[in-house]
C-alpha cells in the first residue's frame, strides 16, 4: 500500500519546463518518432551549477531500465570501495593422503559476479598443485550465502534462456551460460560448445540454408530445446550469414558448476568418485584455498559499458551485506512490496542498504522503486530529477573518475559504440543506455568543445520508445557541439 500511494503521488507532480527550450533537432526527432514529450523526462545541467538548462518532467517517476545500474555501481563504489574483492572458498572435508581425499571437496560461493571459466580453471589448477587429486567423496556446493528463493528465468520476458535472464547466485560461474558457437563450411554446419561441460550433448538438426538473409536476426530462424543435459537445435541455418555466438543458459547453477568443474578436473589429471549435492561448510571442513575476483572498479566496467544485468543483480545483493549485524529482516521497514519473487531476506536488506546510503549522502528519493538493482524489471523507478543529482553527487565524489570510465563512450565502445561515431560528439560523452519494450533511457556525462562538463539524463516511456535514439542523439550532439 505505502508502495502504491507513493507511486500516485509521484504520478500527479506538474510537468516543468526548463529556462531553455529544448533544440529543434530534438523536438523534431520526438515528433517524427510519433513520442509525445508528455512520455519523456529530460535534464541538462552543468556540472557544479544550481540551474537546469533544460528541465523537462524532471519530477515524473519514470523506468529507466539498466540506468538504474548507474545507482547500484555507484553506492558500490562508495560503500566498498575500487579494491574490493569477493572470495571462493575450497573447504576439504576428510583426509588427503598422496593426492587422494577421503572425503569431500566443498566449494563455497561468496557472491563473485564475473567467475569466468579461465579463472576456474586456474583455480582447480592451483587445487591440484596443492596436492589434491582424485576426490573419493562428493562435490558439495555451499550457496547459503545469498539468502534467496528459486529464480524463474522465464519470469520477466518468457524467455528462460536468455543470458540477461540469468538469475543471482552465491555460486555464480561464468554467468551460468553455454556458448553455440555455429560455424558453416560450404554446406555443413558445425556447432561447437564452450566452455566444455561433462555429461552435456548437443544434438544438431539445423539444415543449412542459401539466399539472403536478415543477417541481425539470424538466431530467429533457430529453436533451440534444452532438456536435462541435452540440448537440440532445430530450424535452419542462413549460411552467408558466417560465424555467430550465442550466450544461453540451459541448464541449472549447481548443474552447471558441476558439469565444468567434472570436466576441467578430468582434463588436470583429476577424478572425481561422488556426486554433486548442495550443503553448508561443516565443522569438520579445513580450508584448502581460496580464489580472489577482479577488483569492483573492474566489474563496474563490465556492468555498466556491456549492461551485465546478472553482475548487477550480484554486486546489488552484495550491497545488502554491507548492513551492520545489528540490522536483523525483522528490524527493517517494509520498504519493498513487489513481485513474489523478489520478497526475500536477500534484496531487502540491498533494498534498505541502498536507502540507508542514499540517506546518509543527503540524497532524498521519495519516489524511487528498486527490485534488483539492474532495470531488468517492470516496476523500478526513479525521476530524471533525482538520476542528474545522483549523477552530480558522483561528479564530486573522490572515486568520480573510476565512475566515469565504467561508463560507454560515445561512438567509441560499450552500448554507445554505434552512436554518433562519425558526429563531433563523439569520445565527448560517457553514457549509459537502458532498453526494455516501451523504455528507452540515456544518463551520464558529455564534455563540450568548449570544455564544459555536463550531467544530462533523458528517459522516454512510451510505445515507441525504441525510435526515441535519434532524439536523444540530437540532444548529445547539441550539448557537445554547442555549449
Amino acid at each position: 500500500m505505502k508502495l502504491l500511494l507513493t507511486l500516485l503521488a509521484v504520478l500527479t507532480f506538474p510537468l516543468t519546463a526548463g529556462a531553455a527550450q529544448l533544440p529543434a533537432a530534438v523536438t523534431q526527432a520526438l515528433k517524427d518518432a510519433g513520442i509525445p514529450t508528455s512520455a519523456v523526462s529530460i535534464v541538462a545541467r552543468e556540472v557544479g551549477h544550481k540551474d537546469s538548462l533544460f528541465s523537462l518532467n524532471a519530477q515524473r517517476a519514470m523506468n529507466p531500465a539498466s540506468n538504474m545500474k548507474l545507482l547500484t555501481t555507484y553506492a558500490g563504489l562508495d560503500l566498498l570501495g575500487p579494491a574490493y574483492t569477493w572470495k571462493t572458498e575450497a573447504y576439504i572435508d576428510g583426509e588427503l593422503t598422496d593426492g587422494e581425499l577421503y572425503g569431500d571437496l566443498i566449494l563455497k560461493g561468496y557472491g563473485d559476479p564475473k567467475f569466468t571459466v579461465e579463472q576456474f580453471w586456474l583455480w582447480l589448477s592451483d587445487l591440484r598443485a596443492r596436492g589434491l587429486r582424485d576426490i573419493k567423496g562428493d562435490l558439495v556446493l555451499d550457496r547459503s550465502y545469498y539468502d534467496l528463493q528459486p529464480h524463474d528465468p522465464a519470469e520477466f520476458d518468457n524467455d528462460p534462456l536468455r543470458a540477461y535472464n540469468v538469475g543471482p547466485d552465491a555460486l555464480l560461474l561464468n554467468f551460468n551460460i553455454v556458448r553455440l558457437r555455429y560455424l558453416p563450411n560450404g554446406e555443413n554446419l558445425k556447432v561447437v560448445t564452450l566452455p566444455p561441460v561433462s555429461g552435456f550433448s548437443l544434438e544438431n538438426q539445423l539444415a543449412p540454408a542459401s539466399g539472403k538473409f536478415n543477417c541481425s536476426d539470424w538466431d530467429g530462424r533457430l529453436s533451440v530445446q534444452p532438456g536435462g543435459d541435452s540440448v537440440v537445435l532445430q530450424g535452419d541455418y542462413p549460411i552467408e550469414c558466417g560465424e555467430r555466438e550465442q550466450s544461453l543458459s540451459v541448464m541449472p547453477h549447481t548443474r552447471y558448476v558441476e558439469a565444468v568443474f567434472r570436466a576441467i578436473w578430468q582434463e588436470l589429471g583429476g577424478t572425481l568418485n561422488g556426486i554433486q549435492r548442495e550443503a553448508a561448510v561443516t565443522p569438520t571442513a579445513r580450508l584448502f584455498s581460496t580464489h580472489r575476483s577482479e577488483p569492483l572498479s573492474t566489474v563496474i566496467r563490465d556492468i555498466n559499458k556491456y549492461s551485465n544485468n546478472v553482475m548487477a543483480r550480484q554486486l546489488f545483493l552484495t550491497l545488502g551485506e554491507t548492513l551492520p549485524l545489528e540490522n536483523e529482516p525483522g528490524d527493517m521497514p517494509a520498504v519493498f512490496s513487489g513481485s513474489e519473487t523478489s520478497r526475500r531476506m536477500g534484496i531487502e536488506r540491498s533494498i534498505f542498504a541502498m536507502q540507508n546510503w542514499l540517506s546518509r549522502a543527503g540524497m532524498d528519493f521519495p519516489e524511487l522503486v528498486l527490485e534488483n538493482g539492474a532495470g531488468l524489471s517492470r516496476i523500478e523507478r526513479i525521476s530524471a530529477a533525482h538520476m542528474a543529482q545522483l549523477l552530480e553527487h558522483a561528479a564530486a565524489h573522490p572515486l568520480s573518475a573510476e565512475l566515469r570510465a565504467s561508463l560507454p563512450i560515445m561512438g567509441v565502445d560499450g552500448s554507445v559504440q554505434q552512436r554518433l561515431s562519425d558526429s563531433p560528439a563523439a569520445r565527448r560523452a560517457h553514457l549509459k543506455t537502458g532498453t526494455l519494450e516501451g523504455v528507452k533511457t540515456l544518463a551520464g556525462y558529455v564534455r563540450s568543445k568548449h570544455n564544459k562538463d555536463w550531467v544530462v539524463v533523458f528517459f522516454i516511456n512510451h510505445p515507441n520508445a525504441k525510435l526515441g535514439q535519434d532524439a536523444q542523439d540530437a540532444l548529445i550532439e547539441w550539448l557537445a557541439t554547442t555549449h
